[in-house]
């Protein structure tokens, strides 16, 4: 699976790639041979709309297109070939970009609002930062925003 490098121009798109589960990682406040450098030390495709950067020696590069992330997301399927698969929804912390876990509804009892405990079952959160993730209706939102750009690919978890 592909890993990508955010210059600081895409910090929403950084965090619908991680939304979509990709590793996804951004820099506000780094150099541009900061992010050549970690993009050629880690293997990250370069993410950016800086039309300077995008002619440097990066591992891998796309210079993004669009102003609206929807966009984004479309030009970068269709020139990686990733997919956008809802296995891997919510997979990442969207802030810490750290594989999320799951946890035991006991252990977040008082920590999400009651209404989300009593009609929600499964929960996961992340280790490093703890925020708490669970399937509201943002995801039936991001649904309905992704089949417009056909970028959903909707499989069922086993």
């Amino acid at each position: 699976m592909p890993k990508f490098i955010v210059d600081f121009m895409l910090g929403r798109l950084a965090r619908w790639l991680r939304i979509f589960g990709y590793d996804a990682e951004y820099y506000s406040g780094v150099s541009r041979t900061g992010l050549l450098y970690q993009s050629l030390k880690e293997k990250r495709i370069l993410l950016t709309r800086d039309h300077v950067l995008s002619r440097k020696r990066a591992w891998q590069f796309l210079l993004i297109k669009s102003n609206f992330f929807l966009d984004q997301l479309k030009q970068i399927k269709d020139e990686t070939g990733i997919e956008f698969d809802s296995n891997r929804l919510f997979s990442r912390c969207t802030f810490c970009n750290v594989v999320v876990e799951t946890i035991d509804k006991q252990k977040i009892k008082g920590k999400v609002p009651e209404y989300v405990y009593a009609t929600h079952d499964e929960f996961s959160h992340c280790p490093k930062c703890k925020r708490i993730y669970w399937a509201g209706t943002h995801l039936e939102l991001l649904q309905q925003q992704c089949e417009g750009k056909e970028l959903w690919k909707k499989t069922v978890k086993h």
